[in-house]
């Protein structure tokens, strides 16, 4: 492949062309060949293509996964925020391949800010459920879901993987909608970094969610934790 040799240049055209090769033939998931096949390929010497590869992770569209090879992320996915929207739904429909797993499910005592957020005194007992999600084998948020009613508990611990709200519309009956939804941002630490797979101190959206039951009742309180790189929120107002 023909490669502009001006000094300068060199590895930003090998960026540009490589950008254009992963709009045009690969999915977020997919792992791009070797380096040296790569530098093969564009006709250049290791150290330039490092610098080009090095151009797309910091544009957030690949990320170097040591042992393993390079990741394409390509541009974040689109999540709309408002009262029906569904994760899972809203990924297929991109032509993504959405799974949730459980990797927690016990009670425990409310702490101050989930017991003020479900309306129920600090210390009672709530459901506490944290999921895993990926998308095309890819994890993307790690999500804690709080639910006050106790009586859910016993069809609750079957849960084990897919949609929790689809979940809990078939076993229990519930349509949650979703009436209020909080953002903001900080830093991976050391356990969120080893679920979903990123360097410390990588930057998160934290999105905490009310979701209420069609009576009104606050059903479920949610906190989010996803991967700022993957995700692009948006608000859409009627």
């Amino acid at each position: 492949m023909e490669i502009s040799r001006h000094p300068t240049t060199v590895y930003q055209a090998v960026a540009a062309q490589l950008e254009q090769a992963l709009q045009e033939r690969y999915r977020c998931g997919d792992y791009l060949p070797s380096e040296q096949q790569l530098a093969e390929h564009y006709e250049v010497n290791r150290h330039t293509l490092r610098r080009a590869v090095d151009e797309l992770v910091n544009k957030g569209l690949l990320q170097r996964r040591h042992g393993v090879g390079i990741l394409v992320l390509m541009s974040p996915y689109d999540y709309p925020l408002h009262a029906q929207a569904r994760f899972s739904q809203n990924l297929l429909e991109q032509g993504s391949h959405p799974t949730s797993e459980r990797l927690l499910a016990v009670l425990r005592p409310a702490s101050s800010d989930v017991a003020s957020a479900l309306a129920i005194n600090e210390g009672d007992n709530v459901i506490h459920l944290r999921t895993l999600r990926r998308v095309n084998g890819v994890p993307v948020c790690v999500i804690n879901h709080f639910l006050p009613e106790l009586s859910w508990w016993p069809a609750i611990q079957q849960f084990q993987n897919g949609s929790l709200h689809d979940f809990m519309q078939q076993h229990l009956g519930l349509d949650l909608t979703r009436s209020q939804t909080r953002i903001s941002t900080r830093r991976a630490q050391a356990k969120e970094c080893k679920q979903l797979e990123i360097a410390l101190q990588s930057p998160l959206l934290c999105v905490r969610t009310l979701n209420k039951h069609r009576d009104g009742k606050v059903a479920e309180y949610s906190v989010s934790l996803t991967r700022g790189d993957m995700i692009e929120l948006t608000l859409e107002h009627e």
